[in-house]
């Protein structure tokens, strides 16, 4: 190697911290973990929900409880993880209010 390429290759060498600041990273949010909870929260709220009905006396007149639990926490939880699919993306665009 020549003397003018290492010394070309060595000026191109900057410090990570000379180049990045610190106070302009974006804090987006891990959409995985927002629709993973809103996932987790449907499957409770949707069994609860459903067993509450089906053990209700209106529910007893029901043919096949089962279908109707089923049908409801799918319901539920499809409803909350677009939620909190929702709320990821609101927090992605408040996060990116001040730039």
């Amino acid at each position: 190697m020549s003397e003018t390429q290492a010394q070309r290759e060595s000026s191109d060498d900057v410090e990570v911290r000379d180049v990045i600041d610190p106070a302009t990273v974006r804090r987006a949010p891990r959409y995985k973990a927002f629709f993973m909870t809103g996932a987790l929260v449907g499957l409770v709220l949707g069994l609860l929900l459903s067993l509450y009905l089906v053990g209700s006396p209106s529910g007893s007149g029901l043919m096949k409880p089962g279908v109707y639990i089923t049908v409801l926490t799918a319901f539920v939880t499809m409803v909350t993880t677009l939620l909190a699919g929702l709320f990821a993306v609101i927090a992605d665009r408040r996060s990116l209010r001040g730039r």
